[in-house]
C-alpha cells in the first residue's frame, strides 16, 4: 500500500543550542515523506517556487518519494526561520515566516492520487485539509491530520470539519488540550474522539506520546539522547514512521497501532540527531532495527506469571508478599 502527504515543502532557517544552518530542506510533507518512504511508497502533493533546488528535487526522488505532485509556481518557495532556547530546546520562537508560493496554495490532486488508500493531511489550512478529503474517489482506508494553534484559534469550526471526517488525529499535547478546552490531557484527547476520530494521538515532545483509541491509552516515551541538534519536523517525521507502517503493513488492529506509535517515536529520535532531515537521509536498516529494539528495552519490565501477585502490607502491619 501507499499513503498520500499534503503539506509544505520549504527552506528552514534554524538556530539551536548546538547547531546553526540557512535555507536548510524542510517543511510539513518532506519530514513525513522522508519518513514514511522508509517504510512504504508515497506521494506528495505541494507547491514549491522558481527557487527550489535541482539538488533538493533529486533527492526527493533517490528516496522514492513520488513528487508528480509538486507544483512548480512563479515565485519563492515557502521560508521559515526560529529559534531553539538555550533553556528548553523544546521551546522556540518563530523569528520570520514568508509563505511566498505557498499563501496561494490549492492542491489538486492527479488522478492516481485520488486512489490512495491511506492519507495524511499535514498542518495547513483547515479548508484545504477539507478540499483534498473532497477530491479523494473513495474513502481511504486510514486518514490522518495534523493541525497547530494557529488554526485552532483562528479557523476553529474548518478545523472541526475536518476533525470530523478523519479517523487519527495528531497534536501536541497542548494543542489537545487548547482545542478541546479540558486540562486533562486524557479527557482532552476523548473529547476530540467525540467528534468523529478513533484515535488521538498527542505529542509530548521529550516526554514522548500518548495514544488515546476509545477502550485504551498507550504510552511511549521519548528516546533519551545524549544531545538534541534540531527538533524541527520531529512531529512530521513522528507522524511518518506511524502512517508508514500501517500503510507498509495494512495492520490497523490495537497492536498495530501500538507498534505503528512507537516506531513514529523512532523516527522521531533519529531526525533530532542532526539538522535539517539529514540523519533520515543516512539512516540505515540496522540503526533503525537496533533503536527499535533499544526503545522496546526503555519500558520492558517482568511480568507477573500466573498465581503471582504482588508483595503487599495489609492495614494490620503483616507482610503478606505475593497476595493477589
Amino acid at each position: 500500500m501507499s499513503v498520500l502527504v499534503v503539506g509544505s515543502v520549504g527552506y528552514d532557517t534554524v538556530s539551536t543550542p548546538v547547531a546553526s544552518g540557512k535555507d536548510l530542506l524542510g517543511g510539513s510533507a518532506t519530514y513525513f515523506s522522508l519518513s514514511a518512504s522508509r517504510f512504504t511508497e508515497v506521494s506528495l502533493v505541494a507547491v514549491v517556487g522558481k527557487d527550489f533546488r535541482e539538488a533538493h528535487l533529486k533527492l526527493l526522488g533517490d528516496h522514492k518519494v513520488d513528487t508528480s505532485g509538486l507544483e512548480v509556481a512563479e515565485g519563492k518557495t515557502f521560508r521559515w526561520s526560529g529559534r531553539y532556547r538555550h533553556e528548553d530546546v523544546n521551546s522556540r520562537d518563530t523569528l520570520d515566516t514568508q509563505l511566498n508560493v505557498f499563501a496561494g496554495f490549492k492542491p489538486k490532486l492527479r488522478p492516481e492520487h485520488r486512489r490512495k488508500d491511506y492519507l495524511f493531511l499535514a498542518n495547513i489550512d483547515p479548508v484545504l485539509q477539507m478540499e483534498v478529503l473532497g477530491q479523494m474517489e473513495r474513502r481511504p482506508k486510514l486518514v490522518g491530520m495534523d493541525t497547530m494553534n494557529f488554526w485552532i484559534e483562528g479557523k476553529r469550526d474548518a478545523l472541526a470539519k475536518v476533525i470530523g471526517s478523519v479517523d487519527v488525529v495528531f497534536m501536541d499535547e497542548g494543542e489537545v488540550r487548547s482545542y478541546a478546552r479540558e486540562s486533562n490531557l486524557v479527557k482532552a484527547a476523548r473529547a476530540i474522539m467525540g467528534q468523529g476520530p478513533k484515535t488521538v494521538v498527542a505529542k509530548r515532545g521529550e516526554h514522548g506520546v500518548l495514544l488515546v483509541t476509545k477502550d485504551s491509552v498507550f504510552a511511549a516515551p521519548a528516546f533519551p539522547l545524549d544531545t538534541v541538534v534540531d527538533p524541527t519536523g520531529a512531529g512530521d517525521t513522528f507522524a511518518g514512521g506511524f502512517m508508514g507502517y500501517l500503510a507498509s503493513t495494512g495492520n490497523l488492529s490495537h497492536r498495530g497501532f501500538r507498534r505503528a506509535t512507537v516506531l513514529g517515536s523512532v523516527m522521531g529520535s533519529f531526525v533530532v540527531e542532526s539538522l535539517s532531515a539529514d540523519r533520515l537521509l543516512s539512516l540505515d536498516y540496522d540503526a533503525l532495527q537496533s533503536r527499535f529494539r533499544a526503545f522496546t528495552a526503555l519500558t520492558s519490565f517482568e511480568e507477573l506469571k500466573a498465581g503471582e501477585g504482588l508483595p503487599w502490607r495489609g492495614r494490620n502491619g503483616r507482610f503478606e508478599k505475593g497476595t493477589k
